[in-house]
């Protein structure tokens, strides 16, 4: 798979991506404002916006986002999605070369987009666009794997089923990932608990946004949502299931003199 095609991945999984997956808790935000002390009056760029849910945490919190996604239908779904917020502004551009004017961003934000970033010219570009003792954020939802009998069962699920999962998964980032990013040590991590409760549609839904999975057509398609029913009537209460989260905030800065943490 090539970089470019990393940017369509999720063309053909927009309606599903904006209904069914999960958002980014307020803990992110107060983890922010304690470390780095975060104000209305930053600018955030915000790389890889897609849909635009970390962005809504920012645009909440009153700050400008600049918000530059690569993918035209996941730009134009996060402009429809964020189109009562006047303080958000679309950008169409990439993490590599994001078409915004140097050092215009406070902080520069990532949400799961970040595995997909070719890592030395995104830093370049963030630290072109980032004011003098700017900050980089990078987010991540991360499904717990193992902490119930569901969270087992749908991995291997995706294991099964999927196309390329092992890949992807291996993929995400880990604090040697971050550390490199950055260039230094000196950064903070933050857990915060983060869950879905999914009743079956919505977990179908939550599967087909998955960029690893088969799409319908695809002869693997129709025995994975049948094996996903099976999975969901075994774990069920109450008729819905409990998909668990970490959700982990990386804060930092691209050098480790003075003015980072």
């Amino acid at each position: 798979m090539s970089f470019a095609d990393a940017k369509n991945r999720f063309s053909n999984r927009v309606a599903d991506y904006l209904r069914y997956r999960p958002h980014y808790p307020e803990g992110v935000l107060d983890f922010l404002r304690s470390q780095s002390h975060l104000s209305a009056v930053h600018t955030v760029a915000d790389i890889g916006s897609g849909t635009g849910f970390l962005a809504e945490l920012f645009l909440k919190n009153s700050n400008p986002v600049l918000g530059v996604e690569p993918n035209q239908e996941m730009r134009e779904a996060g402009e429809q999605y964020l189109a009562e917020y006047p303080r958000f502004t679309s950008i169409n551009g990439s993490a590599e070369a994001t078409t915004l004017p140097d050092r215009c961003a406070d902080f520069v934000t990532v949400g799961q987009a970040f595995h997909w970033f070719k890592p030395q010219p995104t830093r370049q570009e963030f630290a072109r666009i980032l004011r003098p003792d700017g900050w980089v954020a990078i987010v991540w939802n991360d499904r717990n794997l193992s902490s119930t009998g569901f969270a087992v069962s749908y991995e291997e699920l995706l294991m099964r089923y999927g196309t390329d999962y092992s890949r992807v998964r291996d993929s995400y980032p880990q604090r040697k990932d971050i550390r490199d990013f950055l260039g230094h040590d000196n950064f903070l991590a933050r857990e915060v608990p983060n869950f879905q409760q999914l009743d079956l549609e919505s977990l179908r839904g939550r599967l087909r946004s998955s960029s690893y999975v088969p799409t319908k057509g695809d002869p693997k398609f129709a025995p994975m949502m049948a094996a996903l029913d099976e999975l969901f009537a075994a774990h069920e209460q109450d008729g819905r299931v409990l998909m668990e989260f970490s959700t982990w905030a990386y804060l930092g800065q691209l050098t480790s003199g003075s003015s980072a943490l």
